[in-house]
């Protein structure tokens, strides 16, 4: 009875795989977890590279919007494969309706210096391929045994040209930008832009010219006393370098007059103190005319009357004196192809001498130069110099009263006249010429002018100019 209640057994059917149960994966078909039927498109993780390996990436592409609209600073043009460049406009044209104020800062190592050659060590060239950590370019060699000690103790800056390498690195590029930003911008500007240019060599330059946009403020520090400012000099000591800065002008690019002084600029030489080496009586005379002629330039004498003392001791010298002097004449490294450089620019030249007339035109027909002036000493009957001058001392002020006849007569404004010199009686020459460049002059000088050139050849009076090495080459070709 008991087994009729019982319900019968079912007894399970045998499991059937139908085709729709087919299919080409088992985990596929039986995964715990089933993706999205549409995965996002930024989406490119395991699921996709198992599913779906041949059409999937390994790397997420990068992502790319077309760009529709107007190029603006906070939304540039783009280029997404290769390199990534924006639009940017510091050394454009200015916008319409204003000016562009910016500053031209060339920085000029002095190779030639004293400092350099006691303690620097000579740049080597840095491979690409080089292990080092430090950037190419930031330190003068790789090799720790020939590193340089540390610079000997003087009261003089810390000699960072010793350490970064003789010529102008990117660390004293850097320190000089550093160093410019802590004057105030212009009222309305909040930042400022550089851009740099190395003139004579890539790798280890002893040139290079920077643009600063804007000028720091003309309001807090006008351009005159920028450049005697105690950071520009502290900084051109500590680098080893000089430092010319000069507004971003047309007339800098394009200058039509330069002048220059003689004894000691284009000449090495002093000319009355040659003309007092002949003199062996009394024997002491070179000296003492040397001495006088070392203060006037120091501006510790008043010029023209020094001039006249010194004239008065060359009494009873023969006049041909200054034809004998010719061949003594050294003429400064790079002078004659500064000369021709200034000829295929159309740049007209003068020389204003505080020497002696004979010589200093001589000189300027032997260069080529179109203004010549000088001093006209007096020659008595018998050929011989009286002591005496004849008119206008060429000094101070009759050096600044020249050049303005000669700009005037050349038709051109001060903006475009250079001035080359090195001593005092050359100030206010310098001083009245657009730039007024000081050669390897005297301490006092150097404060005063609006630049310093401090090297071996004139000729790298023509970077003041923008030029590179390689144009500098096609003008004295």
């Amino acid at each position: 009875m008991a087994a009729e209640d019982s319900p019968a057994k079912q007894t399970p059917s045998r499991p059937q795989l139908s085709s729709s149960m087919r299919t080409s994966s088992y985990l596929e078909e039986h995964q715990q977890y089933r993706p999205p039927a549409k995965l996002p498109d930024n989406h490119f993780g395991i699921d996709t590279v198992v599913e779906d390996l041949q059409g999937a990436r390994l790397s997420p592409p990068k992502t790319f919007s077309p760009f529709n609209g107007v190029p603006s600073k906070d939304d540039p043009p783009r280029i997404v494969e290769g390199l990534s460049h924006e639009f940017s406009h510091p050394n454009c044209a200015p916008t319409r309706g204003t000016r562009s104020s910016r500053l031209i800062v060339t920085l000029m190592y002095k190779s030639t210096s004293a400092t350099r050659a006691a303690t620097s060590v000579a740049p080597s060239p840095r491979l690409s391929s080089s292990n080092s950590d430090i950037p190419a370019n930031f330190a003068p060699t790789t090799n720790i045994e020939s590193f340089p000690l540390e610079p000997p103790a003087t009261s003089e800056p810390e000699s960072l040209d010793h350490l970064y390498g003789s010529y102008v690195s990117p660390m004293c590029i850097t320190s000089f930008l550093h160093l410019m930003s802590a004057f105030p911008l212009p009222q309305g500007v909040s930042e400022a832009t550089s851009s740099h240019r190395c003139l004579d060599d890539p790798e280890h330059p002893f040139v290079v010219e920077l643009t600063l946009s804007p000028a720091p403020s003309p309001d807090y520090l006008p351009l005159a006393d920028l450049r005697k400012h105690e950071l520009i000099y502290r900084f051109e000591r500590e680098w080893n370098v000089d430092v010319a800065l000069q507004p971003d002008t047309l007339w800098r690019r394009h200058p039509r007059l330069v002048v220059f002084d003689m004894d000691s600029t284009l000449i090495t030489q002093e000319v009355i103190d040659l003309l007092a080496a002949t003199i062996t009586d009394p024997p002491d005379l070179a000296a003492e005319v040397a001495g006088i002629t070392h203060r006037a330039m120091l501006g510790e004498l008043e010029f023209d009357a020094a001039f006249r003392e010194r004239v008065a001791l060359l009494k009873g010298l023969p006049a041909t004196i200054f034809e004998h002097l010719r061949p003594v004449l050294n003429v400064t490294e790079g002078v004659t192809d500064l000369m021709k450089a200034f000829k295929r620019l159309g740049i007209k030249t003068a020389v204003l001498s505080g020497g002696f007339r004979p010589l200093t035109s001589w000189l300027a027909g032997e260069l080529g130069i179109d203004h010549a002036h000088a001093n006209e000493v007096v020659i008595d009957d018998s050929g011989r110099l009286t002591g005496e001058v004849k008119g206008t001392i060429v000094g101070r002020e009759r050096k600044q009263e020249l050049l303005l006849e000669i700009a005037k007569k050349e038709g051109v404004a001060l903006e475009q006249v250079i001035a080359v010199g090195d001593g005092a009686n050359d100030l206010l020459m310098l001083g009245t010429a657009g730039l007024g460049v000081a050669w390897n002059a005297k301490p006092r000088v150097q404060m005063e002018a609006s630049a310093r050139l401090n090297g071996n050849s004139l000729v790298e009076l023509l970077y003041f100019f923008g030029f590179t090495s390689e144009e500098i080459e096609m003008l004295t070709a």
